[in-house]
């Protein structure tokens, strides 16, 4: 099995190019084009295109496919950076140690460059070759799922909401599953629909991706406190600022390491339940839970 630094090497500009191509060929305004690919280009961690290979991999699939789901679900995930920014969200001047969108292009260009990458990547699944309609249908209904009103956006609103008053653990976590969950069990789950994985590997890729969603989360509660903001390349210690309902003030810092370390777990023990070697997945578990940014 593939390492996952070597795996990264690897298939990381393979992702880079599709995405940018992507864009590049489009028939829109230039300037469109240029903010849309200037926050596409501003780098991260690449985890949720990452996964969609790994899954891949693990089930001894064709990657062809998952270069484009991963460039449509990292579209995805951007747009909704750049909106978060926004002044009227959470105001941030830089993303990824980079000026945010609306501060380089303007408040009404980010707005549209974050709707046209919110809306191309269903295009792309619909036009994508070498996959079957079923397949097709499948990925824009599981996305729509996760990026609109039942996943991302709706997580979203109720994060929003939660700033008024102190959430309950169940409440934190519900905002959770959504808000930044939903994406990464989509392109979880989006590599085992490629694989043509039955319905009992899908629900256990699911039962791993409930459990990373929760510790990608935690985790990022953690880094606001103890990060910088060189090493997050964003404003730290904002949560704290704002008095914002997360995992370290509702459970102490201890207590939310301690719970990122319940959720980790409960992702490999997932992972056990499939019949073949899964040593990528669970290094990309722990990437999750030790990176520091």
């Amino acid at each position: 099995m593939t390492n996952l630094k070597a795996f990264m090497a690897a298939e990381l500009p393979k992702i880079e190019t599709v995405m940018l191509q992507l864009v590049d060929n489009i028939t829109a305004p230039a300037i469109l084009k240029e903010a849309m690919a200037y926050s596409l280009k501003a780098g991260g961690k690449r985890v949720r295109p990452l996964f969609v290979l790994a899954v891949l991999e693990h089930l001894g699939a064709d990657k062809k496919a998952g270069y484009t789901i991963g460039s449509a679900v990292e579209m995805i995930h951007t747009y909704s950076l750049i909106h978060d920014d926004l002044p009227s969200m959470d105001n941030d001047d830089y993303r990824r140690g980079k000026l945010t969108n609306h501060k380089v292009y303007g408040e009404a260009y980010a707005t549209l460059a974050g709707d046209a990458l919110n809306t191309l990547p269903f295009g792309v699944i619909a036009r994508m070759d070498g996959i079957s309609a079923e397949q097709k249908v499948t990925l824009i209904d599981l996305l729509s799922e996760a990026a609109g009103a039942e996943g991302m956006v709706g997580g979203q609103i109720l994060d929003i909401d939660g700033e008024t008053r102190q959430l309950t653990l169940e409440e934190l976590e519900h905002v959770h599953v959504n808000k930044t969950g939903a994406i990464l069990r989509f392109s979880i789950e989006a590599g085992a629909v490629l694989a043509d994985a039955d319905q009992a590997t899908r629900n256990i890729f699911r039962e791993y991706a409930y459990h990373i969603g929760l510790a990608f989360q935690i985790k990022d509660d953690i880094l606001d406190i103890e990060g910088t903001s060189e090493q997050l390349g964003k404003t730290a210690g904002k949560d704290v600022a704002s008095d914002k309902s997360t995992y370290p003030a509702l459970l102490t810092l201890d207590g939310a390491k301690e719970k990122l370390a319940t959720h980790y777990e409960a992702a490999l023990a997932a992972l056990r339940q499939l019949p073949s070697d899964s040593t990528l997945l669970e290094e990309l578990a722990t990437y999750i839970v030790k990176r520091n940014k």
